[in-house]
């Protein structure tokens, strides 16, 4: 395989850096400091497209003969945007808050060639029904997973699973935050062959 170039994840999380390490290719991570801030009236298709794009020019100056991905996810109910929670309190609301109904969980994702300058960029979306949950199962939950990092306090490849219904959508991975079967295809018309 001849990789034209380095390729860097823009990104400090490691629920992202496990994902792609599942490729079996050579990469590096750069964090963003990208400002996350959502603009008035933004949607979440739009912040989610946006703020991966941002993150991976961010990392540019730095990478400058790189392929950078950028990626972030959002969490969306009842037509509002839910980010990761930061805490018990706050996780507890959105668990509260979604029990029994359907969330969407949208993923941009960005592949910049930093020497040229050639952008794609995608929006994965999956829906997540969750099933009818108590205050003890929330509690529970949210002592032994603790998933404060993840939009909208599911952290479905552990005991999240526990709380969900049914799940809908094109890519497993999406759900955990980097849609793996775009990103191969982008890659792939970068000129990095995975296989």
């Amino acid at each position: 395989m001849a990789v034209p170039q380095r390729l860097i994840l823009a990104s400090g999380s490691r629920y992202r850096y496990e994902l792609l390490a599942r490729l079996k290719i050579s990469f590096e991570v750069m964090v963003s400091d990208a400002d996350e801030t959502a603009r008035p009236n933004e949607g979440a298709r739009e912040l989610t497209e946006r703020l991966a794009i941002a993150k991976a020019w961010a990392v540019r100056p730095k990478a400058p003969d790189a392929l950078i991905i950028g990626s972030d996810q959002v969490a969306e109910y009842d037509g509002e945007i839910v980010g990761k929670p930061g805490g018990f309190d706050e996780a507890a609301r959105q668990l509260r808050r979604i029990s029994g109904k359907t969330a969407r969980l949208y993923t941009g994702l960005a592949l910049l060639n930093a020497k040229t300058g050639r952008i794609q960029s995608d929006v994965a979306l999956f829906e997540v029904t969750f099933r009818k949950l108590g205050e003890e199962q929330i509690n529970r939950y949210l002592q032994k997973e603790r998933p404060y990092d993840c939009a909208g306090s599911v952290k479905s490849e552990g005991l999240g699973v526990a709380l969900l219904e049914r799940f809908q959508g094109d890519d497993p991975n999406t759900l955990i935050g980097l849609p793996l079967i775009r990103l191969v295809r982008m890659l792939e018309a970068e000129g990095l062959e995975v296989l």
